[in-house]
């Protein structure tokens, strides 16, 4: 009989705790330190490529002749005139050397020299630069905090 009355009242007891601690209370939440510092790092690479394409073109010509112990036959300047070729269906035209100035040596048997350079229109330089860059970026970043 004694142990009905212990849980009874124990019962009674829990109910009565529950009844009057309904509402909820907030608590304010404090933080327990009093100081610190977060550090953060981020790296970044990029990869660059170039491709740097230069041409030179020549739009006439040019012709020039040096020596000694020779003698030019008649005019020293070439002859100009409007050259056309056509390659698989397409004509092409410029103004070129029809035909260049004659040379002899002066005194044959003896020693001479002579230097001629014909340059025509077109393509004479083509360079094709490519380059790759890679590039990274660090950031470091320190905060520092206290209550």
């Amino acid at each position: 009989m004694f142990l009905k009355k212990a849980i009874w009242f124990t019962v009674m007891s829990t109910a009565t705790i529950l009844s009057i601690s309904s509402t909820a209370q907030a608590v304010p939440v404090v933080p327990n330190f009093t100081q610190g510092s977060m550090t953060s790092h981020t790296e970044t690479t990029q990869t660059i490529t170039e491709t740097i394409n230069s041409m030179d073109y020549n739009t006439g010509y040019q012709y020039s002749s040096t020596g000694s112990g020779i003698t030019v036959n008649g005019n020293m300047s070439p002859e100009t005139g409007t050259n056309n070729v056509t390659i698989d269906g397409v004509t092409s035209s410029w103004t070129g050397v029809k035909s260049k100035p004659q040379f002899t040596q002066t005194n044959p048997g003896t020693a001479f020299q002579f230097t001629e350079t014909y340059q025509g229109p077109g393509l004479s330089n083509h360079t094709i630069i490519q380059r790759m860059t890679e590039v990274t970026s660090v950031t470091d970043t320190t905060s520092i905090f206290s209550q």
